[in-house]
C-alpha cells in the first residue's frame, strides 16, 4: 500500500504537469494571435473564442473610453428649480413623492419657473432638472439669463441677438458708439415692450431713430441679470487671470476661466465679444476701442460677488482688463 508521502509527491507532479499544459496552451494561442506560429496545420475551432472575447472586450473599451470623452466635451447645462412658498387651491399631490400636501395655506413650493409643485422637504431632493415654461415666464428683462434660454429654446436671449443684429446693421460706425447714452424714457419703453411683446418687439429705425437707444437697451438687459454674464463662480478665476503678465499663461487662464460659465453664459459672452470685436475695427468711425469698449463692459458684464466695498473698487481695473482680453483675443478665447 503506497505511504501517504508518496500520494502526496504523486499530487503534486500531476498538478505540475497539468500547469504545464495550461501554460503550453496559452503559449500556443498567443502565438498564433502574432501570427508567429509555424505550419500549415489549421487552428482548432476552439482556438478563436477567447481572441474573439479580447477583440470585444478591446471594442468595448474604446467605445466606453470615447463615449467617455465626449460627455466630457458636451457642456451640462442643468438648471436648479426655482421654488417659491405657494398656497395650492383644492387638493394638492407632491410631484416628487407623490404624497398629498396637507393644510389649508402654504402647503408647498412650487417652480416658478417650469411650475413643478412639490412639499418643502422635497424642494432639497428634486434633480437640477428645470425645463422653464413660456407660460411662468413674466418678464424678459432681470429674468435669469439660463431660464429665458431654455424657455425659448434658443443658443442666447432674443435681446441679445435683436439688439446686436439692428447695431451691426446700421450703428457699427456710429460716433460713441456704447458710450454715448440713449434717453432714459426711450430706454424704459424699449424694456417694457420686450417683456411684453418679446421677439415682436420692433427696434428697427422706423420704431428708434437713435441707435444709441437700442445699444443702451442691451447694456441695460446685462446689467438688469440675476446673475452677470460671467457669473459670480466663475469671477474670481477671471480676476486671478487678469492679474497675471505672462501671455501665454494669461490666456491658458483665460481659457480655464471660460470653462466654469454656464453653457448660456458661455454661449452668449461669445457672441457678445465677436459683436465688440466688430466694433473695434470701425474705430477710425465711431471712435470706440478695445480699451474704450471695457470700459464700458466691465461693471457691465461682471459683478464681484458678496465683497466688501474696498475691494470691489480694486476689481474696476481688472474688470476693464478681462473685458479687454477677452475682446482682443475672442479669435483664439472662442
Amino acid at each position: 500500500m503506497p505511504s501517504r508521502e508518496s500520494y502526496e509527491v504523486h499530487k503534486e507532479e500531476k498538478s505540475l504537469v497539468q500547469k504545464a499544459k495550461r501554460e503550453a496552451n496559452q503559449e500556443d494561442i498567443l502565438a498564433a494571435a502574432l501570427v508567429m506560429r509555424m505550419g500549415p496545420q489549421k487552428p482548432p475551432a476552439t482556438f478563436w473564442q477567447p481572441l474573439k472575447l479580447f477583440a470585444y472586450s478591446q471594442l468595448t473599451s474604446l467605445v466606453r473610453r470615447a463615449t467617455l470623452k465626449e460627455s466630457e466635451r458636451t457642456p451640462k447645462s442643468e438648471k436648479v428649480h426655482n421654488f417659491k412658498v405657494h398656497t395650492f387651491r383644492g387638493p394638492h399631490w407632491c410631484e416628487h413623492c407623490a404624497s398629498f400636501m396637507w393644510g389649508l395655506m402654504a402647503q408647498g413650493v412650487k417652480c416658478a419657473d417650469c411650475g413643478l409643485n412639490v412639499h418643502k422637504q422635497c424642494s432639497s431632493l428634486v434633480p437640477n432638472d428645470c425645463k422653464p415654461d413660456l407660460r411662468h415666464i413674466r418678464k424678459v428683462y432681470s429674468c435669469d439669463l439660463t431660464t429665458l434660454v431654455k424657455a425659448h429654446n434658443t443658443a442666447r436671449p432674443m435681446v441679445v441677438d435683436m439688439c446686436i443684429r439692428e447695431i451691426e446693421s446700421r450703428g457699427l460706425k456710429s460716433e460713441g458708439l456704447y458710450r454715448i447714452s440713449g434717453f432714459s424714457d426711450s430706454l424704459e419703453e424699449v424694456k417694457m415692450a420686450f417683456d411684453k411683446d418679446g421677439e415682436k418687439t420692433d427696434i428697427s429705425v422706423n420704431a428708434y431713430e437713435d441707435i444709441n437707444i437700442i445699444a443702451g437697451a442691451l447694456k441695460l438687459y446685462l446689467r438688469d441679470l440675476p446673475v452677470p454674464i460671467i457669473s459670480y463662480d466663475a469671477y474670481p478665476r477671471f480676476i486671478e487671470a487678469a492679474k497675471l503678465t505672462d501671455p501665454e499663461k494669461k490666456l491658458e487662464a483665460f481659457r480655464e476661466a471660460l470653462a466654469l460659465l454656464p453653457p448660456s453664459h458661455s454661449e452668449t459672452l461669445k457672441y457678445l465679444m465677436a459683436h465688440l470685436k466688430r466694433v473695434t475695427q470701425n474705430e477710425k468711425f465711431n471712435l470706440m476701442n478695445a480699451e474704450n469698449l471695457a470700459i464700458v463692459f466691465g461693471p457691465t458684464l461682471m459683478r464681484a460677488p458678496n465683497l466688501d466695498a474696498i475691494t470691489a473698487l480694486n476689481d474696476i481695473r481688472y474688470q476693464r482688463q478681462v473685458v479687454e482680453v477677452l475682446i482682443k483675443n475672442e479669435d483664439a478665447l472662442f
